[in-house]
């Protein structure tokens, strides 16, 4: 059974800093590609960066580029997001999740691609 524990969300200002958490197990081990998405209401999941477990090699969504950073620990089998200079659209449920690798950059960060969801983390950022 996949479990998927985010946090670390929480309430800041523009131009703060945030770090978020996943916790994650139970998922096959083949799965090397370790993903945070993010939906805001009314709005589409969106990618925002990928890390692959082997290589540590990343890719972000052109919105965040620059400003978060994604990283593994993988004894811990924990991923984290940094997020740095956060804009107030960047508010937003987060969501990570774990997926198969292989394709383009661009499709490892779309959301069809994940299976498994957990309960996300707010993020809410004011001016």
């Amino acid at each position: 059974q996949v479990q998927l524990v985010e946090s670390g969300g929480g309430s800041l200002q523009a131009g703060g800093s945030l770090r978020l958490s996943c916790e994650a197990s139970g998922y096959r081990s083949s799965m090397n590609l370790m993903g945070w998405f993010r939906q805001a209401p009314g709005k589409e999941r969106e990618g925002v960066a990928r890390i692959y477990r082997g290589s540590l090699s990343t890719y972000y969504a052109d919105s965040v580029q620059g400003r978060f950073t994604i990283t593994l620990d993988n004894p811990k089998n924990t991923w984290y997001l940094q997020m740095d200079s956060p804009k107030p659209e960047d508010t937003a449920m987060y969501y990570c999740a774990p997926g198969d690798g292989g394709g383009s950059s661009s499709s490892s960060l779309d959301s069809r691609r994940y299976q498994f969801w957990g309960q996300g983390t707010q993020v809410t950022v004011s001016l």
